[in-house]
Formats: structure tokens, C-alpha cells, sequence
């Protein structure tokens, strides 16, 4: 606990953090998603549901019900909370609430470029962006054929222009150049988001950078298993990891050169927060990784309710709101295909 945090941070943060930490006690429990996971239909998850926070916007859902209305409503409710904040929120937190949605815009830009490229419609795609990370000009992504074009006629405008400085080649945009390009903004952002919260110092800088750090290591994991296979080489594997996090530097040497899961898995169990992830996992075996770096991932979201006087409980708040999204996802995907036996692979628990 830093003293002059508890002096002046609850001036402008704290009726702010107050609502988040109020919020934090809508999140479904471990009752709740035993429950869910007997519903036969989706019907009757809804009707589970009407008793949570989400209940409102639920209700006036006709039936058959789709779990993609029940992924919408559930999104517009996390949406609605962030606009809320957002409208609240004084510097430096304002820019701190707007520095959480550039993942999503990351992620709406290359879903719209890449369905472009297999020729899908530009409204259908649209409705599968996410809502937080939607920006004016992005409909007009449809018409870039590559990363230049696609800086000078949209993103120059967008949070996301300063990202771009790596990126930009007049190479034809392909998959395989998307997901690079993809992996070289998210690079970008963590860095400048690291770099924004080792700034604002104190408890803030503390929790928040131990939680990036967490996520570029996940994302080297994943960049480097990923890629294990495809034309990409060792020097571009290097350049896509962040240059920060507990495997940096010596760890993206040693991913860089990995051949196979079992050589990732060595190198991460030189680890010791990560010798846990792994242990959960048998030699060979790379899908329940995602689920195993998830559930650390929820563990560190709690405890950083522990402290107060920080920015970190806004973060938290919401990645734990999109996790208990992904779940209510899986559970209604299981549910409508008739596939209960599987319904608790993914379903990670929150409290």
C-alpha cells in the first residue's frame, strides 16, 4: 500500500471504484454455473439467468432463443457498464478505460480484413465485431488490399495509427500476413500499455504490470506453438514477442527455436509461476493449455481486489465480465448441440 494514494486517490476515483467493486459482486458464482450446466435448453438458461444481473436484458427475448442473442445481451450489459465508467471517469483513468478496449479493436480490425479477403459480407461482419472495440471510419476496412493502404485510408485516424509504425509494407494482405500484422499491434499495445502504467506508478503500476506481464508471456506461448509448423522464421518468431514479462529476454530466446509443445513445455517449467500451467497438462498435449492459462489468469484478476487505491480493479473487473462471457458462451453452445458430457471442459470457475 502506498500512503499518498490513500491521501488523494478517492478525490476523483473513488466513487468509481466503489461501482466497480459493487459490480464485482454481480459475477456469477460457482452455484450459479453448477446450475447452469444441468439447463436442457437454452430457455432454460435463461430463465436461470433472469435471476443474475443480466435478467433485464434478457427478458424480452422471444423463444426458440439462439446462443448468440444470449452472447449479445450479455455483451451489451458488460458494454453498458464500461460507457458508464467511462462517462465518470477523470484523467488518468479515462485514458486508462480507453487503453482496455484497443484489444478489441486489434481484434475488430483484423476479423473485418480477414473476412474481406475471403470475400464475406462487410454487414455481416460487422455484427460479429466486438461492440467495445468499434471506431468510425471501420467499415471502410473492406476496401485495403494492404497494410498501407489500410494505415492511410482508416487507422491513421484510430488509437490504434502509432501501433501501425511496424507494420506497414506494401505487401498484398494474405492470412498468414494478417496474423502477423495482428500479433505486431497487440506487441505495440501491450508495450505502450506497460509503459503507460509503469508511469502512473504506485499500486496501479505494481498489479498492472505483473498482469501484462502475464499476458505476453501467454501470448509468447501461444505465438510460439502457433507458429510451430507454418513458414514463419525463428528471427520473425522473435520479433512478435513483447519485449517485456518474466521470459523476457532469455525465454524468447529459448521459444524461439522451439520445434514442438514438449520443447515450449521445457522451457516454461524453468518457470515457477508457470510450473503450475503445465503440471495440469500431459506431455503431447496442447488443448487444454488455453483453459490451464485462463484459470491463472482469473486467479491474479481476484487478487488484485485485494489492494485498493488502483486502476487495476477497472481491468479486472472487465477481463473477469468477458470470462464469465466466454463461459456462458461455451455452456449455451453445449446446451443447444446437445453436447452436456463436454459442457465443463471450458467453464472456468470465477469465485
Amino acid at each position: 500500500m502506498y500512503s499518498w494514494e490513500m491521501l488523494s486517490f478517492n478525490i476523483h476515483d473513488g466513487f468509481l471504484e466503489a461501482i466497480v467493486r459493487g459490480n464485482r459482486s454481480g459475477l456469477l458464482t460457482a452455484a450459479d454455473y453448477n446450475n447452469l450446466c444441468q439447463c436442457e435448453t437454452l430457455d432454460d438458461i435463461k430463465m436461470h439467468l433472469s435471476a443474475t444481473e443480466y435478467g433485464p436484458y434478457l427478458q424480452n427475448e422471444p423463444s426458440p432463443l439462439h446462443t448468440t442473442t444470449i452472447v449479445e445481451k450479455c455483451t451489451l450489459k458488460l458494454v453498458d457498464e464500461y460507457k458508464h465508467m467511462l462517462c465518470q471517469a477523470n484523467e488518468p483513468l479515462s485514458t486508462f478505460l480507453q487503453y482496455i478496449t484497443y484489444g478489441h479493436m486489434i481484434d475488430n480490425v483484423v476479423l473485418i480484413v480477414t473476412g474481406t479477403l475471403h470475400e464475406r459480407d462487410v454487414n455481416e461482419l460487422l455484427e460479429k465485431c466486438h461492440p467495445l472495440g468499434m471506431f468510425d471510419s471501420i467499415a471502410s476496412l473492406a476496401v485495403a488490399q494492404n497494410m498501407r493502404e489500410l494505415y492511410r485510408l482508416v487507422l491513421v485516424d484510430t488509437p490504434l495509427a502509432p501501433y501501425f509504425s511496424e507494420c506497414i509494407t506494401s505487401e498484398d494482405l494474405d492470412d498468414m500476413n494478417i496474423e502477423i500484422m495482428r500479433n505486431t499491434l497487440y506487441k505495440a499495445y501491450l508495450e505502450d500499455f506497460y509503459k503507460f502504467c509503469a508511469k502512473l506508478g504506485g499500486a496501479t503500476a505494481e498489479i498492472m504490470c505483473n498482469l501484462l506481464s502475464f499476458e505476453a508471456d501467454r501470448r509468447a506461448v501461444n505465438i510460439t506453438i502457433n507458429s510451430i509448423g507454418t513458414e514463419l522464421t525463428r528471427d520473425d518468431r522473435r520479433k512478435l514477442y513483447s519485449n517485456f514479462g518474466l521470459l523476457f529476454p532469455y525465454g524468447h530466446e529459448e521459444l524461439a527455436v522451439c520445434e514442438d509443445v514438449d520443447q515450449v513445455r521445457g522451457v516454461m517449467e524453468k518457470y515457477p509461476p508457470y510450473q503450475s500451467i503445465f503440471a495440469k497438462i500431459s506431455y503431447g498435449e496442447s488443448q487444454m493449455l488455453d483453459k490451464a492459462f485462463y484459470e491463472e489468469e482469473v486467479k491474479r484478476l481476484c487478487l488484485s481486489f485485494e489492494q485498493q487505491f488502483h486502476y487495476a480493479v477497472f481491468f479486472a473487473y472487465m477481463r473477469l465480465r468477458e470470462q464469465e462471457i466466454r463461459n456462458l458462451m461455451w455452456i449455451s453452445e453445449c446446451v443447444a448441440q446437445n453436447q452436456k458430457n463436454r459442457v465443463h471442459d471450458s467453464v472456468v470457475f470465477i469465485f
